[in-house]
């Protein structure tokens, strides 16, 4: 076989890089064999990451019983809890692009023959696979897994979010300060991406559809055993493909991100995954729109209401089949391509090994949440290319809302006025100039719908921004507004006092103002200075696509 390592290390002009090599330690014998990438993010600020130097040892073992040669490096990683709500949170949506340059520098750089992806976490994730599309070699990804959650006194599940509506109602007089704290050292008891179906977790779900993880990547927990041997297998499965000449196109292609998709209204993933799965779609040339997503929407039912959108968390999941569950469900509805090459045969043939819903966690198609997926596509004048929201983690009195703008000009200012008191019942918080180029980093908003629901006001507050949200957003919250103020869109022309009109069952977002005063508005409107003028965030704005394309580096 004809190896693309053959370059660094075969023929006598090879000398010099064999000698590189060998400062290495690695001996004749290594070398003679394909050489792995094992690539992990590993880090000691992130509780997904904290563990991944066991997942990359367990990756190598494989490899090295396959007959491969592995090759570890690393790539760096933002922590979107820790990152929440001060300047750090621009840098997140930005990392992404960073891991995906990273990543391909290294391996073209040494023109290895194969590689195994190591993330967890929320950018890092989708940062690999944008990478792993543009390199097409034989890929394997195996994440570090969800973190378990937590317990209150009463033995009811806990997570991260928790905290952040903790904060709200310590603030609204309804929980003591020693009570978060209790909290604060429970909710997020072990390693792992934290527990709910936020934004980690739901992407490296999502790889499982992709084809380019094996079953249970989305859901054994971090702590278990059989993430190690799941590693090992994603070693030795990587070796396999590369004898079998498959490579990462050959897996995320149109149908398997087609799968994806599917697999993403089912379970009502976090809004993030709409922007990630675009962007890796546009990497892997087979992009889709708004209008495709919508259509998945209409089409799929939502099976599971994992947190944010219900009580329990992805451990949960794992006991009752975990990801197979919920595609053998919608495989029997006809609703995926069965066609679709996955690293571990085709989607028909992995159907067949599927378990059934166990009709409570994972709910028939015929006992469906709702008929329609969990993730809504949202439109009309405020958001002419798009808005999205999490329409499964929204009650049934919000899905309908009509009231006057409360207009922010960022997330600071919306949390101080909403940890302030100013914000009224019937309000629709409008924050802008967050988006993609705007924020720059369309930065997570985490803490101002936390805030809204621990105070109580989430039965009554919508909130829409050209920002973003975390994947344990939950409530009436509309993120991804395009075109951004930044761009001049409509959400940048909303004055404070003007009625928006909410209906998430229809898909419309409307701003109850005339054409000719929008115009009017216009025309008096100033583009903004740029916020950062030097540095990555400054390249970044410069460079970036709009939310609806997936905010990706063309």
């Amino acid at each position: 076989m004809q190896l693309r390592s053959d370059s660094i290390k075969k023929g006598l002009a090879r000398a010099p890089h064999r000698s590189l090599l060998k400062a290495d330690g690695f001996t004749d014998e290594e070398l003679d064999r394909p050489l792995v990438a094992v690539i992990s993010s590993q880090n000691e600020i992130i509780p997904g990451h904290i563990h991944l130097q066991s997942i990359a040892d367990a990756v190598k073992a494989g490899i090295r019983m396959a007959g491969g040669t592995p090759v570890q490096m690393t790539t760096i990683g933002v922590c979107d809890g820790i990152a929440m709500n001060h300047e750090g949170m621009h840098y997140s949506l930005t990392s992404r692009e960073v891991i995906a340059d990273s990543v391909e520098c290294a391996v073209q750089g040494h023109q290895f023959d194969a590689m195994v992806l190591i993330p967890s976490c929320d950018k890092i994730v989708p940062g690999m696979l944008i990478a792993a599309c543009r390199l097409n070699i034989p890929t394997v990804l195996v994440s570090g897994g969800p973190m378990l959650a937590g317990r209150d006194k009463c033995g009811n599940e806990t997570d991260l979010n928790t905290l952040f509506d903790a904060v709200g109602q310590v603030t609204a007089g309804t929980m003591t300060e020693e009570e978060c704290t209790w909290f604060e050292n429970t909710a997020c008891p072990t390693c792992g991406s934290c527990s709910g179906m936020f934004t980690a977790n739901s992407i490296c779900c999502l790889s499982e559809a992709l084809g380019i993880a094996l079953p249970g990547n989305g859901t054994i927990p971090a702590v278990y055993s059989e993430r190690i041997r799941l590693a090992k297998h994603a070693g030795m499965k990587v070796m396999e493909l590369l004898e079998q000449g498959i490579t990462a196109l050959d897996l995320i292609n149109e149908k398997s991100v087609h799968n994806g998709m599917v697999l993403d209204m089912a379970f009502g993933g976090s809004t993030n995954t709409m922007l990630h799965l675009t962007a890796i779609a546009q990497a892997a040339g087979c992009p889709v729109t708004l209008d495709d997503w919508d259509e998945v929407c209409q089409k799929t039912p939502n099976l599971t209401r994992i947190a944010p959108a219900g009580p329990l968390h992805i451990e949960d999941l794992n006991a009752v089949g975990g990801i197979p569950a919920i595609l053998g469900e919608l495989g029997r509805a006809g609703l995926l391509e069965t066609e679709a090459l996955t690293c571990h045969g085709t989607m028909a043939q992995w159907l067949e090994e599927c378990p059934a819903a166990d009709g409570e966690v994972v709910r028939t198609v015929e006992n469906a949440y709702s008929q329609v997926g969990g993730l809504r596509v949202m439109r009309g004048n405020l958001a002419p290319n798009c808005g999205v929201v999490k329409q499964s983690a929204v009650a049934p009195d919000m899905r309908q809302h009509r009231g006057p703008a409360r207009v922010f000009g960022s997330e600071e200012e919306a949390c101080e006025a909403i940890f302030g008191g100013k914000i009224n019942a019937g309000d629709v918080v409008v924050i802008r100039y967050e988006g993609p180029a705007g924020g720059p980093g369309m930065r997570e908003m985490l803490t101002p719908t936390s805030a809204i629901c621990g105070m109580g006001l989430d039965h009554d507050v919508a909130l829409i921004t050209d920002g973003r949200f975390s994947g344990a957003t939950k409530g009436p919250a509309i993120g991804h507004v395009s075109p951004e103020a930044a761009a001049g869109g409509p959400i940048a022309l909303v004055e404070e006092g003007d009625i928006i009109d909410i209906d998430i069952d229809e898909g419309r977002l409307t701003l109850e103002v005339s054409d000719e005063e929008l115009q009017a508005r216009r025309e008096r409107w100033q583009k903004p200075e740029p916020k950062y003028k030097t540095g990555v965030l400054a390249r970044y704005a410069k460079l970036v696509s709009s939310a609806d394309k997936g905010a990706y580096f063309g």
